[in-house]
């Protein structure tokens, strides 16, 4: 099993087509334990890397900067090149009143926080992780270019835009006039169940070029199969605990779309995680989807989607199903 390599966006930089998110590295839970501490992290990592992988998506605010900072000592003993690495930044690292947001202070505060937590000189690519109504666009693509000029960063992104298209497209239209280093890539959430791209941003994203790196590619594990239609959710899980999830996602439309992924996975010898996953793969206008997970099992699981090969009509029964 190895993943193959694909163009982020229009940039010349390639990536593995799936790339590896690492939000649960260092992340609290109820009981105030660690969800992933650096041990697994390490090992999730290896797995990737041995598959082929060599896209990896953080963000200043996972586990509190922990996640950088397991991916800052897990590269420290191998060679940096060889890696892409994605962070996200907007959410507050200090508690004061510019501790948050895309004002020139924060991001020029957070964007030495990144790069020291990830001990490297840069990271690849670094998202806004969400918009900011108080600061002038004109100001943060300008300190954001700044970063690609000084060498901090190589590309820059817009995360979790889906319903504003038109602020991707305006700050790249600025960027265009003053010169400035536009956004390349987008990370919506998009998935079989979640289809709220389609139309406007997945079309803005395609007239500007910008490559879409989506995120939560199985719905939050609605897409894994664990869940039936008319039936309670299984003892322990988010459709059992999370009454949000269980409007959001136990619909007879996502059914719909499960159904069809699994009826495809009994065809192709797969689960329907991993044909979920492959439609992804498989769509032209998405980049690399990115994967979580909690156990190396269930990463190799989700990186042998990769090898699956969906026909044309499958692709599309997937597509129709919602």
């Amino acid at each position: 099993m190895g993943l193959d390599t694909v163009s982020l966006g229009r940039t010349g930089t390639k990536v593995s087509e799936l790339a590896f998110g690492t939000w649960r590295f260092g992340r609290e839970n109820d009981e105030d334990d660690v969800e992933i501490g650096k041990e697994r992290a390490h090992e999730l990592l290896d797995a990737y890397a041995a598959a082929g992988g060599n896209f990896i998506d953080t963000a200043d605010m996972y586990g509190d900067g922990r996640s950088e900072e397991y991916i800052g000592d897990w590269l420290a003993d191998r060679d940096r090149e060889e890696f892409v690495i994605a962070s996200k930044i907007y959410w507050p690292t200090r508690e004061d009143p510019n501790g948050w947001g895309l004002s020139r202070k924060h991001l020029r505060n957070s964007i030495e926080g990144i790069l020291d937590r990830l001990g490297t000189d840069y990271v690849d690519l670094l998202y806004v992780h969400r918009w900011d109504d108080d600061t002038p666009v004109e100001e943060f693509m300008r300190t954001l270019d700044g970063f690609v000029r000084d060498g901090k960063v190589n590309y820059l992104g817009a995360s979790t835009l889906e319903p504003n298209a038109w602020k991707v497209a305006k700050a790249n239209e600025i960027a265009d006039r003053r010169g400035y280093e536009p956004f390349k890539l987008a990370q919506p959430r998009y998935n079989l169940a979640n289809r709220e791209i389609e139309g406007n941003y997945l079309e803005m994203c395609t007239d500007y070029d910008i490559g879409v790196v989506p995120w939560s590619p199985l719905a939050g594990g609605f897409l894994t199969g664990k869940y039936e239609r008319d039936a309670e959710p299984p003892e322990g899980t988010r459709g059992a605990t999370d009454q949000q999830f269980r409007e959001s996602y136990l619909t007879p439309e996502n059914f719909d779309a499960l159904e069809a992924a699994e009826a495809i996975a009994d065809a192709v010898d797969a689960t329907p995680a991993q044909v979920s996953l492959a439609w992804l793969v498989h769509h032209g206008r998405v980049t690399a989807p990115i994967v979580g997970a909690r156990t190396v099992d269930q990463l190799e699981e989700n990186l042998a989607a990769a090898e699956i090969d969906l026909t044309a009509d499958q692709f599309d029964r997937l597509a129709n199903a919602k």
